[in-house]
């Protein structure tokens, strides 16, 4: 018998991969989708790239009748549906609520009438806040939010007590989340949300903290997006990538064909239920690096990036997956190196239209007061 599963979002950049992963494997995919504007464009269509077995309903997570509707004759689901970002996440806070806090107790109520036998939901990096540090003398500790004033001198490098240089290391599971802006918040809600429930009404569950996905199909036109895409719309326009800080700062990125590896292992592996994931691919790259690297694979090396110096509230200095807990549990293991995936970043970005809206969403940020 078809196992059948429902993926939130998978008309979306992730879900659509994750669902051409799991038709390859012999599941039957359903999927949901409200085709929000800012990842869909106005035409709120089903897209080109959504593979044509998927079956598609136009609904949202916030209506309860649309999950009653979607959830029918599943075995498992997916919950990847939630609104993106963390600049915008501070100044639209009902709007992330609503989608991603809201529309995930809607889900699990539904699930509580309709079980399922596996839940697997998309956490996020974020909820780490500051990743994991290393001390002078060998200590490993929590990264603490900088200050203001430190901020503002330009002190980006984080210090202890005695301030000495810190040694960012790759962060595990273990280390206790901390908020640093209302996405991070919102993404720890549905976390919670989906592993509390699951384990009140028995229902398998897992949750995957996903770092800097990256790949084809990311939207080009959405200024909140995954970095590599908002670089590369920058540079298909001519425009130099815009980092904030010195561009120093750490980041793991992980190919969306790894993720949807990840996720279809998630939902098989028996020894997953009740548990916690990161998925990235442990290897760490700054942005600076990161935005010569995708100039070069698109043949803008002319195109330096230009460094703004300035802070944009919300984000961190520094974190790196560590991804030894999904590798011993799911036997997950990264296949795709930044060389390989931004060179099949370069090929689809080719013929591809984006309206470049990161001068827009910087002057927003300022005129409330959120970068520094």
């Amino acid at each position: 018998m078809t196992h059948t599963t429902l993926i939130t979002g998978g008309a979306g950049f992730i879900g659509s991969h994750l669902a051409d992963e799991l038709l390859a494997n012999g599941y039957r995919v359903r999927a949901l989708d409200n085709f929000c504007k800012d990842v869909h464009g106005p035409d709120g269509r089903r897209p080109a790239y959504l593979n044509p077995a998927v079956e598609l309903i136009d609904g949202d997570v916030r209506d309860p009748a649309d999950l009653e509707s979607a959830l029918q004759d599943v075995d498992s689901v997916f919950h990847f549906a939630a609104r993106v970002g963390v600049g915008q996440s501070m100044y639209a806070l009902r709007e992330y609520a609503d989608v991603n806090t809201v529309g995930t107790a809607n889900l699990m109520e539904a699930l509580v009438r309709h079980p399922v036998k596996r839940l697997v939901v998309a956490s996020s990096m974020s909820v780490y806040g500051e990743g994991l540090y290393e001390t002078a003398d060998g200590r490993h500790i929590p990264g603490s939010a900088r200050t203001l004033d430190q901020l503002r001198r330009g002190e980006w490098e984080l210090s202890d007590e005695a301030g000495e240089p810190l040694k960012p290391v790759p962060t595990p599971e273990t280390k206790v989340p901390a908020i640093a802006s209302v996405y991070a918040l919102s993404k720890y809600d549905q976390e919670l949300l989906c592993l509390l429930t699951g384990a009140a009404y028995g229902i398998s569950t897992v949750a995957l903290r996903f770092f800097n996905v990256y790949g084809p199909r990311q939207s080009l036109s959405n200024p909140y997006t995954g970095v590599l895409a908002i670089f590369s719309s920058r540079l298909i326009n001519d425009r130099p990538p815009l980092l904030f800080e010195d561009g120093y700062q750490r980041r793991d990125f992980v190919s969306v064909y790894d993720v949807a590896a990840a996720c279809r292992l998630a939902l098989e592996v028996p020894g997953a239920a009740g548990e916690i994931f990161n998925i990235g691919s442990g290897t760490e790259c700054t942005i600076f690096e990161l935005a010569e690297r995708i100039a070069s694979v698109v043949g803008k090396e002319n195109i330096a990036p230009q460094v703004t110096g300035r802070y944009r509230r919300g984000d961190i200095r520094h974190c790196v997956a560590d991804i030894r807990k999904a590798r011993q549990v799911l036997g997950f293991e990264p296949k795709v190196k930044l060389e390989q995936g931004l060179a099949d970043m370069a090929t689809w970005l080719e013929g591809q239209i984006a309206v470049d809206r990161v001068d827009e969403a910087t002057a927003e940020l300022a005129e409330r007061g959120l970068t520094v």
